[in-house]
């Protein structure tokens, strides 16, 4: 017994160590870029899924007892999120993507509910299946100043980051592209610290750039009611989790919802996404 658990402890070891050498790869790649990096930035798992409404049903059924809700979702179990992407004049974001460059990131303000009160100017870095996130806290005036084309709001010395939105904004000319809207139902579980969003409703604002719009009517950007299936987590996925989202036709695949976004907005037919 003993020794089948020194033989099971060693293992996990050198999972751990095979985990923390990829992180290691992640910061280096990012350094080369010339990008802002945080030693204490967390890099998570994330694996992505196209479903159906008969597979989403079938899964949400299965982790019915194994997860519980997000405690910042409303009544209805769900809130919504509306995202401003930014990408440079050469549509660099977009064509990494496109291009499955490894290593790749890109910029977004995001907004809760339609409200005001938690805006933030995000970073997601992704680097094979790792991801993580940088993000500065925008007051309303701070976003209606960047909007407007007023980046000396970012012009903060002591704040890595946003000398870093602000160089990108002022001499990469990263500008606004899309909006993209959707309901997110999400799921937590302590173990592994895993977190499963249902991600419906895709929606693409099409040439608006102001998500504080309330006349703004986003287009459905996703055909026959698909979801987008995100499951995010750290060392490890509990067995349980992944025995439950084992389904016939649920693949693994590369759903971003930017470029799904940006697909309506192309002008010529060789841009097909």
């Amino acid at each position: 017994m003993c020794k089948k658990l020194s033989v099971y402890i060693q293992f996990a070891l050198s999972q751990k160590s095979v985990w923390l050498a990829s992180i290691s790869l992640v910061n280096d790649a990012e350094k080369k870029r010339g990008a802002y990096v945080n030693k204490k930035l967390k890099y998570r798992h994330e694996l992505k899924f196209m479903i159906n409404q008969h597979q989403y049903f079938l899964i949400k059924q299965r982790l019915r007892n194994l997860v519980k809700q997000d405690e910042h979702v409303g009544d209805n179990g769900n809130y919504h999120i509306r995202s401003l992407y930014f990408d440079d004049m050469d549509n660099s974001a977009l064509h990494d993507k496109l291009g499955g460059i490894r290593d790749r990131s890109k910029y977004r303000i995001r907004i809760y509910n339609g409200k005001d009160n938690v805006i933030h100017f995000e970073k997601k870095i992704k680097f094979n299946n790792f991801i993580a996130k940088l993000k500065e806290p925008l007051t309303r005036e701070m976003y209606n100043a960047i909007l407007a084309g007023n980046y000396e709001v970012l012009r903060q010395p002591e704040k890595a980051f946003c000398m870093e939105l602000y160089n990108e904004l002022r001499h990469n000319l990263l500008r606004p592209k899309v909006i993209v809207d959707y309901v997110r139902e999400p799921y937590v579980c302590h173990n592994g610290n895993v977190r499963i969003t249902f991600d419906k409703e895709l929606r693409t604002g099409l040439h608006a750039i102001d998500i504080f719009d309330s006349e703004l009517k986003p287009v459905q950007a996703l055909d026959n009611g698909l979801i987008i299936l995100e499951v995010k987590y750290d060392e490890y996925l509990p067995e349980y989790i992944k025995a439950a989202l084992q389904l016939e036709g649920l693949n693994q695949q590369s759903a971003s919802k930017y470029v799904i976004c940006r697909k309506y907005l192309k002008t010529n037919s060789w841009e097909d996404y």
